[in-house]
């Protein structure tokens, strides 16, 4: 695997504070309303809440897609770039970043969810969607290490920060990021200006 692996098609998956007790179904009618302000950005509205562990409630655009997930049977946003992105390895990682806490912040601040939802800034997973661009593999890992560890430097105000890979090869690139620092979403925003 090369050093410079350019990164593409990322997800990023924001945990949800526990406990959560919002139905999964709620986020249908929330995300069509999304659908509807957004002047054709969004344009459908996938429902998966029967499976077990799954992709949850999917809001489909052209560029990326949002998602409330239940993957690994812990709930949380992702956001999941499709359009390729320009810039650095790290500029992509902010900007997929900036993105899934804006989404976590939009949603939070829904009318009917207000009170009801938090999500934790101090832990996300970032996957490589894209095994062709990076098997999920020790080198891969290595070859992108550097970029998610200065990113999440950046994203957890300087906090330590572990990283660690999803060794089940029959999984995705997944990288976990956390820190003991405490961090919340407008601190994180704050913390990844726009390039």
């Amino acid at each position: 695997m090369e050093a410079d692996m350019e990164l593409q098609k990322l997800n990023v998956k924001l945990f949800v504070e526990q406990p959560n007790s919002i139905p999964l179904t709620d986020f249908i009618e929330i995300f069509h309303s999304w659908i509807q302000a957004s002047d054709g950005i969004y344009h459908d509205v996938a429902d998966y809440s029967h499976m077990q562990a799954g992709p949850g409630i999917v809001l489909v655009a052209g560029d990326a897609h949002v998602s409330i997930d239940e993957s690994g049977n812990r709930r949380g946003l992702v956001f999941s770039q499709k359009a390729p992105l320009a810039g650095s390895n790290q500029e992509k990682l902010r900007a997929v970043l900036r993105a899934a806490l804006e989404n976590c912040r939009k949603l939070e601040a829904e009318p009917a969810l207000r009170g009801k939802l938090r999500f934790a800034a101090n832990e996300s997973v970032i996957s490589l969607n894209d095994r062709l661009r990076g098997a999920n593999a020790q080198e891969s890992f290595d070859a992108i290490k550097g970029d998610v560890e200065s990113v999440a430097a950046q994203l957890f105000g300087g906090g330590a920060v572990s990283l660690a890979r999803d060794a089940e090869p029959r999984q995705r690139l997944n990288v976990h990021i956390k820190t003991s620092a405490a961090v919340d979403l407008s601190k994180a925003l704050a913390n990844l200006p726009r390039d």
